[in-house]
């Protein structure tokens, strides 16, 4: 039986860093042990995934669940997901990386009931802050980054290096007003540079009475076959974002430098993408106007997920996707 599995949930606003952090957690854990990831997204393709790299037996495995707040997702209930791998990874510690626009209070309450029956062992939620976004109205307006934080038992401050003179005190003081009776524990990192040792307390969190959000349409395009034209669009919105992603088949090779410029001028405030080009396959992550671009070992598809306030022109976007292919 698959008991007391230590679990973290990893959670922090739109482009704030997780999937880098859970990247260095993953580089960086005991040879020996076997880790699990579930990690959710807010749009209809999944990409995460393909960032994080393949699957290595016996060390590394990873499940997504694409199509929102992962609790909401209802055609494929994060339940299911997270069941499936524990039964294939049976893991010695589960992260979970909800979508930076999703519930985390109400993804807790879900865990807590693997909890409950000894499956799980939630350990300390961590939650991820760029301090220089913090007088921000989107963010200081925002419901679900107020819960980010008041479901943490530890707030990182990610990117310090990039900080100005009154960011992290910014920071400092809207963590001192916050409701309870002591501010919130506090740690600065680079480039999402988390210890493992942090993940190692118990969780404090407590299950609310009810659940206070609408289930969502499952999502499905995730495991959809592909048109004859060899690719695929889908759009999402909600939480005040509009989303669109694209699945684009193995036969549709991207040049590299056509895809580089169109993803730098993007104007999209969120995007992801992993892509096959001729000069290899490379995943993209754009927050803002920071691009980075890693090379990856393979992917099965191509694949992008825009996320912006305003719905944009997917139409047009989707034409420049098109002609950025290889003849």
């Amino acid at each position: 039986m698959i008991q007391k599995v230590p679990t973290n949930v990893i959670t922090g606003f739109l482009g704030v860093g997780k999937t880098t952090a859970i990247q260095h957690l993953l580089a960086n854990k005991p040879a020996a042990e076997r880790w699990a990831v579930l990690v959710n997204e807010f749009g209809e393709v999944g990409v995460d995934g393909a960032l994080f790299g393949p699957e290595q037996d016996n060390e590394v495995y990873i499940r997504e669940v694409p199509g929102g707040c992962m609790c909401c997702a209802a055609g494929l209930p994060m339940q299911v997901a997270l069941n499936q791998l524990l039964a294939k990874a049976r893991p010695h510690r589960l992260l979970i990386e909800p979508t930076g626009l999703g519930h985390p209070r109400e993804v807790l309450e879900t865990l807590s009931e693997g909890a409950r029956n000894g499956v799980l062992d939630l350990r300390a939620t961590l939650t991820l802050v760029d301090a220089r976004c913090i007088m921000d109205e989107r963010y200081l307006r925002s419901d679900t980054f107020r819960q980010q934080i008041e479901v943490a038992d530890l707030v990182v401050a990610n990117r310090s290096d990039l900080y100005g003179s009154e960011d992290l005190n910014n920071l400092q003081r809207y963590l001192a007003f916050l409701p309870g009776e002591s501010q919130k524990p506090l740690k600065t990192v680079e480039q999402g540079q988390i210890e493992a040792d942090w993940l190692r307390p118990p969780s404090s969190f407590q299950q609310p009475e009810t659940h206070g959000h609408h289930h969502r349409p499952p999502p499905v395009v995730e495991e959809a076959p592909l048109p004859e034209c060899g690719y695929q669009r889908a759009e999402n919105a909600g939480e005040g974002y509009h989303s669109c992603g694209w699945r684009f088949g193995p036969s549709i090779v991207f040049d590299y430098d056509t895809l580089f410029s169109l993803i730098s001028g993007s104007v999209s405030e969120r995007l992801k993408g992993v892509f096959i080009t001729e000069q290899g396959v490379f995943g993209f992550n754009k927050a803002g106007a920071v691009l980075t671009v890693v090379e990856l070992d393979d992917t099965l598809e191509s694949r992008v997920e825009m996320i912006h306030p305003e719905r944009l022109d997917w139409t047009a976007i989707e034409a420049d996707w098109l002609a950025s292919t290889q003849d």
